[in-house]
């Protein structure tokens, strides 16, 4: 499992829905969302989420989630390539970022959080190992401790069922293909073998005359 930043600027985005949703998911309900993820395509469900608050006060971490769906395309005509990358994901922990976060930017300065850039431009940025397993367990200390969402561990094992699928049926034209061989060569091995005879050169030696 791999941890990514989303990152929420209000300047950009108001969010009016968002104590809504703070209220939902802190009272225990599966609350789904969906979130741009800049040019991450390896994002996969069951991967770790964090949300980020930048550009303004109160800025920090307040929320986090496990990805039910990998990127997939939307069409955005603001963008140059003509779509966005977005992600679909559920929360287990958020709190409402216009009042409060759970862990504030000056917490993420010190050591091991610090190798981390968490005032990135675009969301999809991975959490470094170093900083990410610190952080999960101050996340824990602050918000509690509580299981992965069955929806996302569903997403989680059919994605995996996918991926074995489809290995297996790239896997399964090579070993015919190996297997056809070795047929062919034990077929060539076991066929008789004829051995081949050169024909003889004709006789120029005269041949010799009996003596009388």
């Amino acid at each position: 499992m791999t941890a990514f930043l989303l990152i929420w600027s209000p300047k950009k985005w108001p969010w009016p829905e968002l104590p809504d949703f703070a209220r939902r998911v802190q009272a225990g309900e599966a609350v789904a969302d969906t979130w741009g993820c800049g040019f991450a395509r390896g994002i996969r469900p069951g991967d770790r989420v964090f949300l980020h608050r930048v550009a303004s006060e109160p800025r920090g971490l307040f929320g986090s989630g496990y990805v039910t769906r990998a990127p997939y395309e939307v069409p955005d005509p603001a963008y140059k390539r003509g779509y966005r990358l977005c992600i679909d994901f559920v929360y287990d922990w958020l709190v409402d970022a216009h009042e409060q976060v759970a862990i504030g930017r000056d917490a993420l300065r010190v050591h091991p959080f610090s190798v981390q850039t968490w005032d990135a431009q675009s969301s999809g940025t991975v959490i470094k190992p170093v900083a990410e397993g610190p952080l999960e367990k101050r996340w824990a200390e602050l918000t509690g401790k509580r299981p992965m969402p069955p929806t996302a561990i569903a997403a989680m094992h059919a994605y995996e069922a996918a991926q074995a699928a489809m290995q297996s049926a790239t896997q399964k034209p090579a070993r015919l293909t190996a297997a056809n061989e070795r047929r062919a060569e034990l077929t060539q091995s076991a066929a008789p073998r004829t051995r081949s005879r050169q024909p003889r050169a004709p006789r120029t030696t005269p041949r010799r005359t009996p003596s009388r």
